[in-house]
């Protein structure tokens, strides 16, 4: 399955430049995304836009696949970017300020999602889990549990422009907490990975 990586903003709450390329534990925090799904067996495209020219510099000299959107806002440029790879197929759309994520949480999601017999799938994590109200302020029950989303979802590709009927999967992961949008969330992050395996299968 292909794994869309939304790596088109501005970053601008974080004001340290491209958030993508952002530096984590010596590494580009859209690293950790990338290569958690493809150790999870899943094909990564990167798509940046004319604001990330240095994540798409990034992707080429890893030979990373990269589609290239018109930086709209990120429901447009997914949209742009499965009509401009001709994705017909069931596809993850992520955010690429997760650097938690695992080869074996993504595993699990998309097991969930076979299981589901549904046409998406969308990711959560109990509200509790979060450090910063700001960083995941939405909020919505989940199996009784009042969560937030983590920026993992499934789609559809020939259906990307009808609403799909969707199952809600709530993950217990604290590592999916770790989204990345304000200096403290970076300062946790540097810590929290300096201790995370992110190998586990």
């Amino acid at each position: 399955m292909r794994a869309l990586i939304m790596a088109g903003g501005a970053g601008s709450r974080l004001n340290r430049g491209e958030k993508p390329i952002l530096s984590i534990g010596g590494r580009p925090m859209v690293e950790y995304v990338v290569t958690a799904f493809q150790q999870a067996g899943c094909e990564p495209v990167v798509a940046a836009s004319s604001r990330t020219p240095m994540t798409q510099n990034w992707c080429r000299a890893n030979n990373i696949s990269l589609c290239i959107t018109e930086g709209n806002g990120f429901i447009e440029d997914m949209v742009y970017a499965i009509h401009a790879l001709e994705e017909e197929n069931p596809v993850f759309i992520t955010v690429s300020d997760i650097p938690g994520i695992t080869p074996g949480i993504i595993k699990s999601i998309l097991k969930s999602y076979e299981e589901s017999n549904k046409d998406a799938l969308s990711t959560w994590i109990p509200a509790t889990m979060v450090r910063c109200n700001g960083s995941m302020p939405y909020r919505k029950l989940i199996d009784g549990i009042e969560a937030c989303p983590v920026g993992i979802n499934i789609l559809r590709g020939d259906h990307i422009h009808e609403p799909q009927d969707e199952f809600a999967l709530l993950l217990h992961e604290p590592c999916l907490a770790l989204n990345v949008n304000t200096p403290d969330d970076l300062m946790f992050a540097e810590t929290f990975l300096k201790n995370a395996d992110l190998s586990r299968p």
